[in-house]
């Protein structure tokens, strides 16, 4: 696998950015990819293991030191080949996944992991580059139809491999285009839409049939949606969490989906342009440290806010790997992101505890206080105050990125699906399948909000599943679940 040494012979090295003044001036993706003489020496540096731990930090089971060693060789057609055996999408996850593969490089131990993330990203865009990747039709049809509820990467997922055992796939999707969180939740600059539209373009030659703008349950009824022969909940987790403090009713307090989800269809429908939230010439906090309200600061960036402030209610990470998750598990560390880099005052441990407006009912200002973590053994981590630490920030803008506490209840309770005791739709965590007979789920849906490579990974195993209900059996690919490492 790779050359002999390789990772002794060549440096990690990650595509570069387009320089922060330059990049925020629009919406569009700004990376710079490296020459392919460069892309095959990062390949290279695959290490051969006896035991390559990436595959099981990668939630898909990417065969990841096979590929690498096609892009040594050169083999750019068999690396896709090989990657595509495990993974749908990976013109998605090398945009925005995590890389837990990576935090579980061997090599890491020692030095700087292979830029794994890069390299699939770099193997998908040879293939539509060349011109190899294209729609893969089903040899036979079954005659069995399966509706599939939701157009994210799980629905996707799960509607293609579906499709490939033979089966008639129709996807409801209730916005105007497929993508679900893809399409109006991840920001341009990280995801330009072009590049769903030509997988969609595939998917759709492959035979699945799309039907957007379509609530399932208000738009068409469950009746009519159980005429299918089996149905795949992939609807993902979307109930934003709130901050139920004095003032929140405040013009200028938004959940960040909102923000996010306007602009995004602002770039592609004038129309709509007015009713973006725009931060120009704001202050503006930001309430979350994920990456949601990541994407907040990069996009009040590019509307050119006054000033960009970031409210985490945890701890400060440290800038290396914590004891407490050590090697090949998923780090605690530090993150810092392009949104990030682009311009922002991050605070930790901070808690708002109220909104302040004026007379109009217009957010002026907020309220915070510093707090601490208090461990006690046996119990959960009890949220401390420090007093004296009360502090009031002058703010126009608050952006709510506070995460999401479960999947919408309405088409879930119609159908009759129980739920567990996080609120997700409750399945056989082995089968997918809800105490509804023939109804399964799949992704954020089930498993509460997680990363893209996930919810692929959830739908592709779905798939399996209801293959085999309708079937008795099934051929498709499904992975051992207890050769993973994250959860």
């Amino acid at each position: 696998m790779g050359e002999l040494g390789g990772f002794k012979k060549y440096e990690r090295k990650l595509e570069t950015n387009i320089a922060v003044k330059e990049r925020i001036k629009t919406f569009k993706e700004f990376t710079q990819p490296l020459e392919e003489t460069e892309q095959k020496k990062q390949g290279s540096r695959c290490m051969n293991c006896g035991i390559p731990f990436c595959h099981s930090g990668c939630p898909l089971g990417n065969l990841i030191p096979d590929f690498n060693d096609m892009v040594h060789k050169g083999e750019w057609k068999k690396a896709l080949e090989i990657l595509h055996a495990t993974n749908n999408f990976p013109e998605f996850t090398g945009r925005l996944c995590p890389a837990p593969c990576e935090k579980a490089c061997v090599l890491g131990i020692i030095d700087e992991p292979v830029s794994i993330e890069n390299i699939e990203k770099y193997i998908i865009e040879k293939g539509f580059e060349k011109g190899w990747i294209k729609p893969n039709l089903p040899k036979y049809r079954t005659g069995k139809t399966v509706a599939v509820v939701g157009s994210g990467p799980a629905g996707l997922a799960a509607a293609q491999q579906l499709n490939r055992a033979g089966h008639l796939v129709t996807v409801y999707e209730r916005a105007d285009e497929v993508g679900g969180l893809l399409r109006y939740g991840i920001p341009n600059f990280k995801l330009e839409k072009s590049i769903i539209d030509r997988r969609v373009a595939i998917l759709e030659a492959e035979g699945i049939i799309f039907e957007t703008n379509v609530n399932v349950g208000v738009d068409i009824s469950v009746e009519d949606l159980k005429k299918h022969d089996a149905i795949v909940l992939c609807g993902g987790a979307t109930k934003a969490r709130s901050l139920p403090i004095p003032g929140s009713d405040a013009k200028g307090v938004h959940q960040a989906m909102d923000f996010l989800t306007k602009q995004t269809k602002a770039l592609f429908d004038k129309k709509v342009q007015k009713d973006i939230i725009n931060a120009k010439g704001k202050n503006v906090i930001v309430i979350g440290g994920g990456d949601t309200g990541s994407d907040c600061i990069g996009t009040s960036n590019r509307h050119g806010a006054k000033s960009v402030t970031n409210f985490e209610i945890m701890p400060k990470p440290p800038m290396h790997r914590s004891e407490k998750t050590p090697w090949p598990f998923w780090p605690l560390q530090l993150k810092t992101s392009s949104s990030h880099e682009e311009g922002c005052d991050r605070n930790w441990l901070i808690n708002t505890k109220e909104f302040l407006k004026n007379e109009k009912g217009e957010l002026i200002a907020l309220k915070t206080v510093e707090v601490e973590w208090k461990i006690i053994p046996g119990q959960r981590p009890q949220l401390i105050e420090k007093e004296g630490t009360e502090k009031t920030w002058d703010c126009d803008l608050v952006f709510l990125a506070l995460g999401f506490t479960g999947p919408e209840k309405q088409l879930p309770e119609q159908l009759g699906v129980e739920f567990d005791y996080r609120t997700n739709v409750k399945a056989n965590t082995q089968t997918y399948e809800t105490n509804v007979s023939g109804v399964f789920t799949a992704g954020d849906m089930r498993r509460g909000q997680s990363l893209i490579v996930w919810a692929i990974s959830e739908g592709r195993q779905a798939a399996y599943h209801v293959d085999a209900y309708l079937m008795g059996s099934s051929s498709l690919p499904l992975k051992d679940k207890n050769d993973l490492l994250t959860a």
